[in-house]
């Protein structure tokens, strides 16, 4: 009897020690800067995506391609930004890079910059309705889109190496500028990055 008495007092006690060690853990969230450099498991993130489609858009607009083409047409060319996959070793959400692209480019003032095929979809639909529903001065006509005259397509590589508690990550990210009409390549770039994740006591 005394021996199951014992027993549920260590229980219960237990049991106390338990709950205020759970009441006692809390979580803090600190706001920070957008543009701020921060690594926390060493994989690809927002910021090797904005750095990255900064420094190959730099580079893009930099090369003789621009200006040949300028002189040739006389307008800014017409580009759009397809697909770039992804064939590293982890997940990145390859839309967060396109859009950083895209927003660099339009930015510059130097090119002319069409819907993705997902947004034309979109505004596709909203122009068949107001072939229906709108009045004849605001509905807006079809066949009258503007075609691009470059796409920008790529891929994002990785190689990783491990021993014990370091791992190295390399990531190489291709862009290649692609003429619609000739498929000829006015311009390929690429960015490499390079991360080195040291952990205490741990084998990769």
């Amino acid at each position: 009897m005394k021996v199951s008495r014992l027993l549920l007092i260590l229980f219960i006690l237990s049991t106390m020690v338990l709950l205020l060690s759970c009441a006692g853990s809390s979580r803090k969230v600190s706001r920070m800067p957008t543009d701020s450099v921060t690594d926390l498991s060493g994989r690809w993130n927002d910021t090797d995506s904005r750095l990255t489609a900064e420094a190959m858009i730099q580079d893009l607009l930099s090369r003789s391609w621009l200006d040949e083409y300028q002189a040739a047409a006389g307008q800014k060319p017409i580009m759009i930004v397809g697909q770039v996959r992804n064939k590293s070793s982890e997940h990145i959400n390859t839309d967060v890079f396109t859009k950083d692209i895209e927003r660099e480019l339009i930015n510059s003032g130097k090119v002319t910059f069409v819907a993705t095929s997902g947004e034309r979809e979109q505004l596709r639909d909203e122009r068949l309705d107001q072939q229906y529903f709108s009045s004849p001065e605001t509905m807006k006509a079809w066949a009258n889109e503007t075609g691009a005259d470059h796409m920008l397509l790529g891929s994002i590589n990785s190689i990783v190496d491990s021993v014990e508690g370091q791992k190295v990550v390399y990531y190489q990210v291709n862009l290649e500028l692609i003429n619609i009409e000739k498929n000829t390549k006015v311009w390929i770039g690429e960015k490499k990055i390079k991360k080195l994740i040291e952990q205490d006591k741990y084998s990769w």
